[in-house]
């Protein structure tokens, strides 16, 4: 595990919590395309800018790239040897949402473009509930494509599923040394 995507049904899957985690025990960069998206004040980087700056960060030996941002998952997982897909109910998207939004309220996230102010609205809340199903649906057909790759896909569906992971990441770790 060398070129990991990070990736989750929805906003709140727990994608950057995760990643953090990750790097925490493998010692790899993480890089939040979020992070790599926005630009100070909420302002978009166009497509051809951002699927550029994927291409840059492919290029390196080891990496995880945390987010979904589905236009540009080919550059991602054309260079990836795993695919760890967190897919947690959408009632949990949704308070993790709204506890993020009030935690950082008035403060940029750590896994965000300096200048970008936490915040929320209904559009996004709305955006979250609606496509909730059919990114469902359509992740899986990705993560059965991803593995027919030969890529490495992990599912994580809830905490325990996420703990134990992470758990299990320290125990093969100290094995190998």
């Amino acid at each position: 595990m060398k070129r990991v995507m990070v990736i989750g049904i929805s906003a709140g899957a727990g994608k950057s919590t995760f990643a953090r985690k990750l790097r925490e025990k493998t010692g790899i960069e993480v890089h939040h395309l979020d992070a790599v998206f926005w630009k100070p004040g909420w302002v978009e980087s166009g497509f051809q800018e951002f699927s550029d700056a994927q291409r840059e960060i492919v290029k390196k030996k080891q990496w995880i790239i945390e987010g979904n941002y589905s236009n540009t998952f080919e550059i991602r997982a054309a260079a990836c040897d795993t695919v760890i897909y967190l897919e947690v109910p959408l009632y949990l998207c949704l308070y993790r949402v709204l506890k993020r939004w009030v935690t950082n309220l008035g403060k940029t996230r750590p896994d965000m473009a300096a200048g970008c102010r936490e915040k929320m609205d209904w559009k996004f809340i709305k955006f979250i509930v609606t496509t909730y199903g059919l990114r469902k649906k359509k992740m899986a057909e990705r993560l059965d494509r991803f593995a027919a790759e030969g890529k490495e896909v992990i599912v994580l569906k809830n905490r325990l599923d996420i703990d134990s992971f992470l758990e299990d990441f320290d125990v093969k770790t100290d094995n190998a040394s």
